[in-house]
């Protein structure tokens, strides 16, 4: 792709081949965002007439958020801008461009990205200056490139949008001051990076032009999609995308604090380890004392401390009482998420107490990589509290392409939507950032454990010594800033990287080799690895993923063949061959990503289009579509099963084909998620033990056809609802093989269980069933998946007598006593496109409202596959979509996200189901 210099603003900053250096005072990586509901800060001024306090008080904060002047380059556009904010959603608010998203914005407003923009302010100083040792100028975030003055002197530049800057304005602040931050274009300064960068090329240049995106992001530490991905657009933002404030104090600053457990086997017992760093001003070490308790659990501790001038830590174990029981903390289905209120007070000989809320969370993770009979290899799977653990869950990418716009709520509705489908994991993707404080308290809250990539991906990333500072600096302050979650498991060093070397995905010829491996080896063994492993010693570390994580770290770091299935994770995308067919699938340790793409709803799409954009084949469709061939790849998946949608109608087809897609795309992933569940427990040919399942992905960046299971916005496609059957904790799961119908039962419960499976076998055109079968006494083993049934369907369709494969169908489920029950699984036994007596059925609903839920009353005179309730763009969700309908009546609940009515909810519903596509 051919792209043309990007015209610089006048009186910007011009790029030059030195990576932007931070002076000396402009430190990287130090305090936490503003105080989470987790960590609540409280400072109790000292007794007067302390010795050597200027200060009575504790430290003094100044927000800097809300109303800043936002100009370009040339002065030409000059707006008030919201900080945290970016250009492109200050732009948007007063109204000066439509919303980025609609329809081709995102290449008309490419110029918003190549221009340099400067955010400035005035603000009195609130406070006396002359009663503080030191006064800083915090910024928790900056996108990206930026130099940043205060009075017209400059206090230093930023090139990291995952670190954090305290510049020293103790000899800069007057009373009234004027903050500049003069950015510069993400795209100029990474492509002046590139050219600067001399010895070697560093792939890839640039993205496969049906990403629209621009180049050489690996070259910039900035969140690598907004450069475009293959599910997302190309905003590369500029703005101060977090926290700034000034931070005036005495003596000594609390910048972290973190706190880790860990439960010593042979004591039985629990302890804390409790960081706190500070900013020493002091030329003299300051002694004091510390105390931490934790009521609940009659713990109490006090220690006398030094801190050191400078950046003076203190680590603290606290050993907890024996005679206390601990609740651990436990994933989504496993067990409760218990948190103990703590309470850290620091006491120093100087200046004033400092009072720390926080809670304290139990729980210990092992990443187990041991031989198993029978099979060469090793195993790979997560051991949460001494409990092996199947992962089931998904990948996060960031919820959009403009961060200021991801609230708590946005968040809160998309993980506890991952939560009600049965997940206990996310996999924080490594080409996006590091979320929020608010998405791991989320986490920790509703029991999703993260697998937490560091912020490279599917890209080689050069290791001159200011890259390496920056990376430092931001891989210690993430550390320190989310090591106290409980939620997350797992560090991994990036997306796909050691792949792109095994595999050669840039071409690089064989003799070139050994200097991307030494680099490979450099950013993430020799740095990010050893600042990982110093700063948190209570969770794994891998280098890559996917990986032989062992075998990988005995090759040298890169393996041969990344994807080996006897080791590791892998990543495995088939979108050829029929996903119907689970021979296909690699029969691994670990899968933690794989997928299929679909459209979002025609509500969804319908905000960001206009009328002649409503067909699968227009401009736009063809513009949404970041994936080489991805419409194309979908027709052909729905081509195997399914016939293809003929009408007239443009609008209906259009619909229909979203239909089709969502459904194709549900009914893969349930095949391939199923394989992996039933897998766990078995080693065939060496292969097995499968142990975790993490579909590629789980939501939307923006309006797209797209691998999610969560439209923008958080609307469920068909896939999430599948995701709430097949992660189910009990689940039968069918396949066939060799003319053989295999049952197994799969459990995450605790304890095993005597069941009754039923299988009931229906022709297409009848609603009463042809034969049912139950099998009592079923053992269902914990946490394991078994062989339960098994029949010939010869047998079986003979048993049934008026069945043929393409006339009948099997449904199945697992009941037990005490309402313990399954969801009903399906098999077919042809596709769905010569199935025979399929009739078009009369599928009618009637709504009525049930305290703040809405009870769906469905009804329809024939056999109805695939049923799917689309209320449009009113916010809820079913308690089930997508179903398999073989009774005459069926209730489904509709649970708001917002006021509602019974008669809006009835208005909106559109029922579809496979026979009303024509």
């Amino acid at each position: 792709m051919a792209v043309g210099r990007p015209r610089r603003g006048a009186g910007a900053p011009a790029p030059s081949c030195r990576r932007p250096c931070r002076l000396p005072e402009g430190r990287a990586g130090a305090a936490m965002g503003r105080a989470a509901p987790l960590l609540l800060l409280v400072v109790v001024a000292a007794a007067a007439g302390r010795a050597g306090a200027s200060g009575a008080g504790g430290p003094e904060v100044h927000s800097l958020r809300g109303s800043w002047r936002l100009g370009n380059g040339n002065g030409s556009v000059v707006l008030r801008g919201e900080v945290p904010g970016c250009v492109h959603t200050a732009l948007h608010r007063r109204g000066l461009i439509q919303d980025p998203y609609y329809r081709f914005n995102d290449v008309m407003y490419r110029w918003i990205s190549l221009d340099n923009w400067t955010y400035s302010r005035t603000f009195k100083t609130p406070f006396d200056v002359r009663k503080w040792q030191k006064l800083n100028l915090v910024f928790e975030g900056v996108d990206t490139v930026a130099q940043i003055l205060i009075n017209n002197i400059t206090l230093g530049r930023t090139d990291n949008m995952f670190n954090r800057y305290s510049f020293d304005i103790t000899s800069a602040i007057k009373e009234v001051n004027f903050v500049e931050v003069r950015f510069l274009s993400a795209i100029s300064y990474a492509a002046e990076q590139s050219r600067c960068h001399k010895a070697y090329s560093i792939p890839p240049a640039c993205p496969p032009p049906v990403q629209k995106g621009e180049c050489h992001a690996n070259f910039i530490r900035k969140e690598q999609c907004s450069f475009s991905w293959d599910w997302g657009p190309s905003f590369p933002t500029q703005g101060i995308w977090k926290d700034v404030r000034i931070e005036a104090y005495n003596h000594y600053h609390l910048i972290y604090f973190s706190l880790t457990s860990f439960f010593a086997k042979s004591a039985r017992q629990w302890s804390l380890e409790i960081e706190s760093i500070f900013d020493v001003v002091s030329s003299k070490p300051i002694a004091g004392l510390v105390t931490v308790d934790i009521p609940k659990l009659q713990t109490q501790q006090t220690f006398s401390v030094k801190l050191q001038p400078g950046e003076g830590s203190i680590v603290l174990l606290v050993n907890i009482n024996k005679s206390s029981t601990v609740e651990a903390w436990w994933p989504n289905g496993h067990g409760k998420q218990t948190g103990y209120n703590m309470t850290t007070t620091f006491i120093m000989e100087a200046g004033y107490e400092i009072k720390k809320f926080s809670k304290a969370y139990f729980r210990t993770v092992e990443l187990v990589q041991e031989p198993i009979p029978g099979s060469q290899g090793l195993s790979f799977y997560f051991r949460i509290n001494g409990r092996p653990i199947f992962i089931k869950g998904s990948n996060w990418i960031p919820a959009d392409s403009f961060q200021d716009r991801v609230t708590y709520d946005t968040l809160r509705l998309l993980l506890k939507s991952a939560a009600d489908a049965n997940m206990n994991a996310l996999r924080v993707w490594g080409g996006g950032v590091y979320e929020q404080d608010e998405f791991y308290n989320i986490c920790d809250e509703l029991g999703i454990m993260i697998w937490q990539d560091f912020m490279f991906a599917c890209a080689l990333y050069p290791t001159d010594q200011n890259y390496l500072e920056s990376v430092r600096a931001e891989v210690s302050h993430q550390v320190r800033r989310l090591k106290s979650h409980p939620s997350i498991i797992l560090w991994s060093g990036n997306n796909e990287n050691e792949a792109a070397i095994a595999s050669n995905w840039f071409s690089i010829p064989y003799a070139d080799r050994e200097v991307y491996i030494k680099d490979y080896v450099m950013l993430y063994v020799k740095n990010i690895r050893e600042i990982v492993l110093t700063e948190d010693k209570s969770r794994p570390f891998i280098a890559s993923s996917p990986t032989n994580g062992l075998e990988s770290v005995k090759e040298g770091w890169v393996s041969q063949n990344p994807y080996d299935t006897h080791y590791g994770d892998t990543h495995f995308y088939d979108y050829i061959n029929d996903c119907w067919n689970w021979t296909v699938y690699p029969k691994t340790r670990f899968a933690s990503e794989y997928g299929f793409q679909s459209w979002p709803s025609f509500s969804t799409i319908k905000k960001v289009s206009s009328t002649e954009d409503w067909s699968y084949t227009s401009n736009f469709s063809l513009h949404r579509q970041h994936h080489e061939n991805g419409n194309d790849q979908m027709l052909q998946q729905i081509g195997h099963h399914f016939k293809l949608p003929q009408s007239t109608d443009p609008i209906k087809k259009f619909k229909d084909m979203i239909y089709l897609t969502q459904v194709m795309q549900a009914q893969c992933i349930k095949m391939e998620t199923e394989f992996y569940r039933f897998s766990q427990s078995e080693i065939i040919k060496g292969e097995g033990h499968t142990m975790g399942a993490l579909y590629w992905q789980l939501n939307d960046i923006w309006q797209a056809p797209s691998w999610a299971s969560l439209e923008y916005g958080g609307k469920w496609k068909l896939l999430h609802y599948f995701a709430q059957n097949f992660f189910a904790p009990l689940l039968p799961v069918a396949y066939e093989d060799k003319g053989v119908l295999y049952i197994y039962g799969v459990s995450d419960l605790h304890v095993d269980h005597k069941l009754t499976l039923r299988v009931v076998v229906h022709t297409w055109s009848s609603l009463e069933p042809v034969c049912t079968l139950a099998k009592d006494g079923v053992t269902v083993k914990a946490q394991s998946a078994v062989p339960i049934y098994k029949e010939s369907i010869n047998d079986l369709l003979e048993r049934c007598r008026n069945c043929t494969r393409k006339s009948c169908v099997i449904t199945f489920c697992l009941v037990g006593e005490d309402g313990l029950q399954s969801p009903t699984n399906h098999h077919f036994l042809s596709s769905l496109k010569d199935a025979v007596g399929l009739e078009k059925s009369q599928l009618s609903a009637s709504v009525s409202q049930q305290d703040d839920v809405y009870v769906f009353a469905l009804q329809t005179t024939a056999v109805a596959p695939f049923v799917s309730l689309d209320v449009g763009s009113i916010k809820g969700r079913f308690s089930d979509n997508g179903f398999l309908m073989t009774e005459k009546k069926k209730v489904v609940l509709f649970y708001p996200w917002e006021p509602t009515s019974a008669e809006e909810l009835e208005k909106s519903l559109t029922l579809t189901s496979l026979v009303d596509v024509v």
